[in-house]
């Protein structure tokens, strides 16, 4: 084995295919990983409910990064190491302005998802990410609920114009990424977090927790809210199916996550 203590992989587009599938050889690949004493974390924009199947599936306990870096956390110990809510006051002023503006706004705290009305986005956060919002008025829902992170979900040319003028009005102070699924190629998850946050600065928080290097680590991705991930890792690996811009900061590109590209990339580096 290499020297290698702790691989870490983004899950949609990296392990979960655009048929909410993980290959065979990509499980086979990461319990041979955790076999040999390498420890094995997810790094996702998804909460932690959304990701607790493949937590099951591959047998991954431990800590993990949630919300595109805003957590850092083990659900199976119920231990949070690390997070990174978005201020109330903020919370606030982004509820205003989304009723204002008549723009469908979701909230999300540690285990619970909130919208303020039903949205055809309901069916695809249920039946794909196994989540389900629960339908409540956001007047003072900051004092009430640790919000970790917002989130707009666009599909249609008008959502777009709706999301960008929120961006645009909180440029600077908050901190928005797009995540995508391959099995949901024409929608962008717009991630809204805290402005300090990132996967990156999640990896160094893990890998001060576990009392390791970042240069002991090997990290895999394929969005563009991976970039600071990978620039954090001693390794960086980009799937064959990443965007440019992610791929151009990896040390190695592996195979597209519809040919099993953690599987190869585990049998080029770790075995």
């Amino acid at each position: 084995m290499s020297g290698y203590k702790l691989l870490v992989v983004d899950v949609d587009g990296t392990i979960v295919d655009g048929n909410g599938a993980i290959s065979d050889a990509d499980e086979k690949a990461l319990a041979g990983v955790m076999a040999a004493g390498v420890m094995v974390s997810l790094s996702t924009g998804r909460v932690i409910k959304a990701c607790q199947k493949i937590l099951d599936r591959l047998s991954l306990d431990g800590h993990h990064i949630f919300f595109d870096g805003a957590l850092v956390s083990d659900p199976s110990r119920n231990e949070e190491i690390y997070c990174q809510p978005i201020e109330g006051e903020l919370v606030r002023q982004a509820v205003e302005f989304a009723r204002a503006n008549d723009i469908y706004l979701e909230l999300y705290s540690e285990k619970q998802f909130f919208a303020e009305r039903e949205n055809w986005s309901d069916e695809v956060h249920y039946n794909y990410f196994g989540v389900a919002p629960t339908i409540t008025d956001f007047s003072g829902i900051w004092k009430r609920e640790r919000i970790i992170k917002a989130e707009m979900v666009v599909r249609e040319h008008e959502e777009r114009i709706k999301s960008d003028l929120l961006q645009a009005e909180f440029n600077g102070r908050l901190r928005f990424s797009i995540a995508r699924s391959p099995a949901f190629p024409e929608i962008d998850f717009i991630n809204i977090i805290n402005s300090g946050v990132s996967k990156g600065e999640a990896l160094k928080r893990l890998a001060s927790f576990l009392g390791i290097s970042t240069k002991e680590i090997i990290a895999i991705g394929d969005g563009l809210n991976d970039i600071s991930l990978l620039k954090t890792a001693g390794l960086a690996v980009a799937m064959g199916n990443a965007f440019p811009e992610v791929k151009q900061v990896a040390d190695y590109i592996t195979l597209d996550v519809e040919h099993s590209g953690v599987a190869a990339a585990v049998k080029r580096f770790l075995v």
